[in-house]
Order: structure tokens, then sequence, then C-alpha cells
């Protein structure tokens, strides 16, 4: 008896746990998982500004591959930097050799979970890119608590620990069938809070380890809060799956029941029978083999109607298209050139070196709240007033204007106020456009529509941070050396103090913008009747049909 109870138990318990495993809500917590490891690499680029003197990117000291793709370029890249660190971290001949990695979108979670849930596709990116944001903070937690500050041990963690995750969740990221659930908002919702939860704890504890000294157990203790935190949102994944298996366990008993069990009795329609098919009707229909396919190359200007499935050419060529990757081009590359030089210009204008630490290090918190913020706020809009997605990228390429004006005036104390708004917009940028992309050009080659968006903005980056702001920064720097009477050694580093390092470039920034926005309002005018109508029809149908 005790042991037929304890097989019935443990029998449940092992179907509780295969159904949480093979879920869609665990295939969302893996994601969560992979983009928080997914950019570790913005770890080592905060370590190699500190031990540069927060150096920015200049003509002389870039090279040319600006975007990395892949694990395994990206592992072998970061086994480089440790067996050179120690050369990398002091002379300038090395420092010019430094190679600044991008941020690794992870383009197979991110374009899964989107497909696994196309209703909520907005807050599904919002949610995950800001994981990404807060990825950063993360890693820096636990390289801090296993390895102290050991530069080499770092770099080796880097280079492997995202890759171990991704292998790990392997079998569990994959496109799984479209049922909607009706709680499925409010769990999105239970998993923001967790994320809010985490995203407040390490903005504390980024100020107070800036302004104390941690010991090695206190690293290990707030590292060791920073993945319970990480982890909660496996609980609430868990408890949902509970509530859907002990559902269905409760069905299945009524249905076994014969208690439950109704018999009715019904008299089928007659059914007809066909009737001779016309004959103009098989004439009209050409056999199979003499169907001529149309070249690929016809269809390339002859896009279908927006939210179906464009081709990646058809896409590529659409001018809806090119309108998107202009202003995110030109618009949103100055956020992402702020946020680069942040160190340098609180150093230009005279901050603390506490305080530059401070703000630079909660870029990250400000870019997780942007994205979180843009992906809920657009889908619940969306949804409830069918508020455009182009028209609040416009708003959000606007609002940073204000930062940048800030830090082009130099106003005294502005720059705290920049770094927010411009860590915010930046990563508000992003869920937007993603969003924008699956919804006009359809969701069967979102992986390679989505890694062309992503590749805007850090073009727009390397034209207004390397070819105008470092520019202008050196120009300067050198009227300041011959103000003084210095003549400037070969591999010395320029260095620029007051308001005109940077003033003229932030105005250039601020005008870009501006375009920016003027050209994303043509895709708000273009797109205006198709965001009005349903554009989540289609994938209500194939709910519907697949229930």
């Amino acid at each position: 008896m005790i042991t037929a109870e304890h097989s019935r138990n443990g029998g449940a318990a092992l179907s509780l746990g295969l159904k949480v495993l093979t879920s869609r809500w665990f295939m969302v917590f893996a994601c969560l998982l992979i983009m928080s490891m997914s950019g570790a690499h913005l770890h080592l680029r905060h370590l190699l500004q500190r031990h540069q003197d927060f150096s920015r990117l200049r003509p002389d000291n870039l090279k040319p591959d600006w975007v990395l793709q892949g694990r395994r370029q990206q592992h072998w890249s970061h086994v480089g930097h440790h067996q050179r660190i120690d050369a990398s971290l002091g002379g300038a001949r090395h420092r010019r050799r430094h190679e600044l990695l991008r941020h690794f979108q992870n383009t197979g979670a991110l374009v899964t979970c989107v497909k696994n849930f196309p209703e909520s596709r907005g807050i599904v990116i919002g949610l995950l890119k800001g994981f990404t944001g807060l990825s950063g903070a993360i890693i820096s937690q636990i390289v801090h608590a296993f390895y102290g500050h050991n530069s080499k041990a770092l770099i080796l963690l880097i280079s492997w620990l995202p890759a171990a995750v991704s292998c790990v969740f392997l079998r569990t990221v994959r496109l799984m069938k479209v049922v909607r659930q009706e709680n499925e908002l409010q769990i999105f919702y239970d998993l923001l809070y967790a994320s809010l939860g985490l995203a407040g704890f390490l903005m504390i504890l980024i100020i107070l380890q800036n302004e104390l000294v941690f010991s090695r157990a206190q690293y290990k203790g707030s590292a060791s809060i920073v993945l319970i935190l990480l982890f909660a949102s496996l609980a609430i994944v868990f408890r949902e799956e509970f509530k859907i298996w002990k559902s269905k366990k409760v069905t299945g008993n009524e249905s076994n029941d014969p208690t439950h069990l109704k018999v009715t009795t019904e008299n089928p329609p007659p059914v007809e029978a066909p009737g001779p098919e016309p004959a103009t009707r098989m004439a009209a229909q050409p056999p199979k083999d003499q169907e001529k396919s149309v070249p690929w190359w016809r269809d390339v200007f002859k896009p279908p109607e927006r939210g179906q499935d464009y081709n990646i050419l058809q896409a590529l060529f659409s001018i809806d298209m090119i309108i998107l990757l202009t202003a995110i081009t030109v618009g949103g590359g100055g956020t992402l050139t702020a946020i680069d030089n942040l160190g340098q210009i609180g150093k230009a204008l005279g901050y603390p070196t506490k305080s530059i630490t401070t703000f630079v290090s909660l870029v990250s918190i400000w870019n997780y709240l942007g994205k979180v913020s843009a992906g809920f706020a657009s889908e619940i809009f969306l949804a409830k007033y069918k508020f455009p997605r182009p028209l609040m990228l416009t708003l959000v390429l606007l609002f940073s204007c204000t930062g940048h004006l800030l830090i082009a005036f130099g106003i005294p104390n502005s720059l705290y106020a920049a770094s927010v708004i411009t860590g915010f917009c930046f990563g508000a940028q992003w869920p937007l456009v993603f969003a924008i992309i699956s919804e006009i050009f359809g969701l069967k080659y979102y992986s390679t529509l989505y890694s062309l968006g992503g590749g805007a903005s850090p073009l727009g980056a390397y034209i207004l941070n390397v070819r105008i702001t470092g520019h202008l920064y050196d120009r300067e720097a050198m009227k300041q050396m011959a103000a003084k009477g210095l003549i400037r050694k070969e591999g010395e580093d320029l260095s620029c103090v007051g308001v005109q390092c940077y003033k003229l470039a932030f105005l250039i920034i601020t005008a870009t913008t501006l375009i920016g926005c003027f050209v994303s309002s043509i895709l708000v005018m273009r797109t205006r009747k198709f965001y009005k109508g349903d554009i989540y029809k289609k994938f209500r149908e194939q709910d519907i049909s697949a229930r």
C-alpha cells in the first residue's frame, strides 16, 4: 500500500519535472539565462577602459573588424586577450592594438522566443534585451566573487561561461506549438517584477562597491544574492507549469470518471454526393508540370503587404526598411557614441573619479530600464490605443537629444542626468526597432532581418564616434597643447579639458539625431494604416485552428 503510494508520488513528480523541462515557460527562462550571459564582454570592455584612462575610440586605435559574429570568434578573441593581457594594459603601442569587442546579439534565443510568443513580441524582446543590459553587471559580481581582481581569470571566464550556458540549454530553446494562455501577460509581468528586483539590487551594489572597499567574503555574499535573484524566474515558471499540470490532471481524472461521461446521440446530416466538376474549371487549372516558377529576382521589387512574410531581398530593398535603418543609423548612433565616451567626457568636464566610475557603471541599469520600459509600454499602448511603434521610436530619438545637449553645453552636474537619459534611450531603441522589423516584414526570415537591424547603430557610431567625435577631440587637444607650448611625443595620448572638447561634436550628433527623428516620422506616416488594423489577427486565427 505504502509502496504503491510512493510509486505514484514518484511518477507524479517525474511527470511534473518533465512537463516543466519541456514547457514554453522553461524555454523563456532558458532564454533569459542565455541573454544574461551574452553581454559578458561588456565587463571586459569596462576593465580595459579603466586601465586605459577611459580612452575612447579614435581612428588610430580602432581596427575595422568592429562586428564580431558567433561564439567561436568571441571565444578566440577573448583567449587572445588573455595571452597578451599584461602587455595590453600597459604601453600605448599595445593599446592601439586593442580590439574593442562589440555586443554579441544572441539571435537564436531571442528570435525563437519571439516566434513562440508572437502576440507578445514587444514584451518578449524588451525583457530579453533587458537581461542583456544587466549581463555586464551580473558577470562583474560573479568574477569578483570567484577571482577577485584577477584580469587573466576574468578573460578566461568570459571566454567559456556564455558558451557553456548556451550549450546547456541547446535542446531547450526550440520552436514550439503556439497556444496563447489567458494569463500570458500576467506571467510576463511576474518575470518583469523579478528582473526589476535584480536590477535594483545590482544598482545598490554598484553604488556601494564604488564607495566602499568590499572584502572577498562580501563579494561572495553579494554574488550569491545576485544568483538567487537571477534564478527567481525559475520559481515563477515552476509555479505556472504546476498549475497547468494540476488542472490537466484534474480534467483527465474527470474524463476517466464514469459519472462525468455524457452520451449524446445525433442523426448525422445526410452527405450530399459531389457533383461533376465543370469542365471549364478543369481547363482553367494547368498541370503542375506546366506551371512556371517565378525567378527570384522578379519578386524583389514586388513585396507582399505589410505584416506578411517578406523574403530577405524584398525586405532589404523595401522603402520601409531603408527608412528604418537610416533613422537608427543617424539617430541611434549618437547614443552609442555618448556611452562609449562617457568616462572621457566626465574627465574632460572635471568630474571626480569616483563619480565617473559610478555613472559609467550605472549605464547598464538605465539601459535595462529603457529596454523593458519600451518593450512593455509599446505593447500595451499598441493593444489598447493602436499607438504605432514607429511613433514611439521617434519620441525616444527626440528625447535622446536632451542628453546630447546637456553634454554639449556642459551644464554643471548635468552629466549625471545625461548618463541616465542616454542609457535609457539607447536601451529603449532596440525593442522598438526589432519589434517593428518583425511586424512589418514577418517572422519567416526574422533571424536575418534581426541581425541586419542590429548592425545599423554600430555603423552610425563608427561614423559619429571615430570620424567626427574623435577627430574633433584630438583637434581641440592639439590646440590646448600648442597654447601651452608643448609638443606631442610619438605614441603619447592626447588629453583635452573643458566644455569645448565635446561641444561641437555633440551639437553635430544632436543635429543628426533630429534628422533621424524626421526620417522616422516618415515611417510613421507610411505605416499608420497598418498599425490601426489588427496586426496579430493571423496569429489568433492560427491559435484557434491549433486548438
